[in-house]
């Protein structure tokens, strides 16, 4: 007994060390002086940088609630054609990370991209002749973050609204509540932790 419990101290040990090292070392170095490198970083483009991490934290977070939360409501609740082929299709961005769907995007909207080419030949305009949203920027890295990350909050949504009895979203409608009510009133409180972990997800 006594050899095994030592034996699980020492792997406990050495996995501690591991992961705790490397934590040591960050904190460690929290409190040494900075360089002349860390000066000019934070005099220069480390607020700008801090800014924008901050800008795409709280945009993402806010598109990808809305959409996957109005996504999951609308194929849980309603009936409508082609209802089933969403159901599975808005968890397809999983199926590549973000990363990937980044240079998809990137690529097909750039100026020799198929979109700004075929626009350019159905109207003969040249690339300086109009405007076309950059996806280089804070708002296209936005935009492909909140289309591969919606999910997480989608299937979250759905199942929370899945697991909420109809007759409790019933029982609003007959009280006088607007479907737009019942879900704003009703749904939405009693699925608020679901998708508080999904936008934590994502």
């Amino acid at each position: 007994m006594s050899r095994f419990f030592s034996l699980n101290l020492f792997l406990l040990t050495g996995v501690l060390l591991l992961i705790g090292l490397p934590v040591a070392v960050v904190v460690g170095h929290l409190f040494l002086p900075g360089g002349e490198s860390w000066s000019y970083l934070s005099e220069t483009v480390l607020p700008r940088y801090v800014m924008n991490s901050l800008i795409l934290v709280l945009m993402v977070g806010f598109g990808t609630f809305l959409i996957g939360t109005g996504a999951a409501w609308l194929v849980t609740i309603y009936e409508f054609p082609g209802r089933r082929f969403f159901e599975w299709a808005m968890i397809l961005p999983l199926a590549a990370p973000a990363y990937v769907l980044a240079y998809a995007y990137t690529d097909f909207l750039q100026v020799s991209g198929p979109v700004q080419s075929l626009l350019r030949d159905l109207t003969g305009l040249g690339p300086r002749d109009y405007w076309f949203p950059q996806i280089r920027s804070l708002g296209g890295a936005i935009t492909v973050f909140i289309l591969a990350l919606y999910p997480y909050v989608y299937l979250a949504g759905r199942a929370a609204f899945l697991q909420q009895s109809e007759c409790v979203v019933e029982a609003s409608r007959t009280l006088g509540c607007t479907p737009w009510a019942a879900f704003h009133r009703v749904a939405l409180p009693l699925a608020r932790p679901a998708l508080a972990a999904g936008v934590a997800l994502a």
